[in-house]
């Protein structure tokens, strides 16, 4: 177990962010070269590390959101928890990197497939180009131990831009803020009532009756947003709240930016799927950057259905359309229908060994399963993981005798295969 934990915290110092994790890219290479696989990169940088004759694939991706003050990870061991102090851990997904490289160290026969930029549109895996001979591939890239994952959710990102127009305002001015608010992962923490930094800073502009000069929130399109600021103008004077902090500055231009235009669509869980207890729909209210020129604001859907997923896109796109913005649907991917077959019922017999039983789920994020499913329609596919909470944030950590637990059921799968 050690093993892996080093394997990590070595990882954990090799920069890795979406779109800069060349470094990353280079070391995987090396290593698998080391461990005498063939290896294979494909325009995108994925890289495929195969042995001669295997009979199952693993898949992580290579990158991470980087929070807080990521790439520098400084990270701190509390017994059973590995986390990291002031950023997120990337524990989603190195921990899956560390096992599979664990794995190569020890000579198993099969394919490691690492994709590149995930977290930023599933984009490695929307542009796989490696050829997979195994007829099982194992994602490693779910959060809770003791589950296998069968299906999940698709989605789709608004980018909504418009031009505004600027004004004198003879009011009082104020800087308003919200600040170090929970954050998390806007598919599997956005049941868990996080408040919306973005979200809550307009409904406190909307009671006040504000005028708007500068608004600018959130961290990632993939994330529920932790910050919020602006600047605006008022009639009256102004107070802090639990949430939001006010101090007065000096006076400057406001815009026409109606504040309710960030509230027009639920932001949250819009549907829940009684079947797998499971977010069925949700929308999170990701990025705003407002001035007296220019509003910018970028929303992410998800869906376990993808008509579903279309029509909650096309009612947001409209009502936008109608407010005067352009908008433009970005990184869209599939959803993962659920299936039962001979090999997601392997994998549960190998978490049931490990655990006394199973749960079988779908999840309210985008796995590369989704897409994989597609490009690979010959290859039966399941995910599972260890324990990671709050991945996306600062708050990130990872559950350390999980990922021995976790490791011992991927053992076993390639065992019996």
């Amino acid at each position: 177990m050690n093993k892996i934990i080093d394997i990590f915290l070595e990882i954990t110092k090799i920069p890795r962010c979406s779109f800069q994790a060349q470094k990353m890219e280079e070391y995987l290479i090396a290593k698998a070269k080391e461990y005498g696989y063939m290896v294979k990169v494909d325009s995108a940088k994925n890289i495929l590390a195969s042995s001669k004759e295997p009979k199952i694939c693993l898949q992580a991706h290579y990158d991470m959101v980087c929070v807080g003050d990521a790439p520098k990870i400084e990270s701190v061991i509390e017994g059973n928890i590995l986390k990291a102090k002031n950023s997120s851990l990337g524990a989603d997904n190195g921990i899956a990197i560390a096992m599979m490289l664990q794995l190569m160290q020890e000579g198993v026969e099969a394919e490691f497939l690492f994709t590149n930029d995930e977290e930023v549109g599933l984009i490695g895996a929307g542009n796989l180009e490696l050829n997979i001979k195994s007829q099982y591939l194992l994602n490693l890239d779910s959060e809770d131990e003791q589950e296998v994952y069968i299906g999940c959710a698709g989605g789709v990102d608004l980018k909504l831009t418009k031009e505004l127009q600027s004004s004198i305002c003879n009011g009082h001015f104020y800087e308003l803020n919200i600040s170090g608010l929970p954050g998390g992962h806007s598919g599997v923490d956005i049941d868990k009532k996080i408040p919306n930094a973005i979200v809550e800073l307009a409904k406190y502009i909307k009671e006040q009756a504000c005028k708007v000069a500068t608004f600018k929130g959130g961290e990632r399109i993939n994330s529920i947003p932790v910050n919020a600021k602006a600047i605006v103008c008022s009639d009256k004077k102004l107070k802090s709240n639990d949430l939001v902090k006010v101090k007065e500055t000096s006076s400057v231009e406001v815009c026409n930016f109606n504040v309710e235009e960030l509230l027009v669509i639920p932001n949250g869980v819009l549907e829940m799927n009684e079947e797998f207890e499971v977010v069925q729909s949700s929308s999170n209210l990701a990025l705003v950057n407002i001035d007296t020129n220019s509003a910018n604001i970028e929303i992410s859907y998800r869906s376990l259905n993808n008509s579903d997923l279309e029509n909650i896109t096309k009612v947001a796109k409209e009502a936008y359309e109608e407010l005067g913005y352009r908008v433009e649907l970005n990184d869209k991917y599939p959803g993962w229908s659920p299936e039962i077959n001979d090999f997601t019922k392997l994998v549960q017999n190998a978490v049931s060994k490990i655990y006394g039983n199973h749960k079988t789920k779908v999840i309210h994020a985008g796995l590369e399963c989704g897409l994989l499913s597609q490009k690979l329609p010959n290859i039966k596919m399941a995910s599972i993981g260890p324990n990671i909470r709050f991945p996306h944030s600062i708050r990130e950590y990872v559950e350390i005798d999980s990922v021995e637990r976790t490791y011992e059921v991927v053992k076993d799968v390639i065992e019996t295969i």
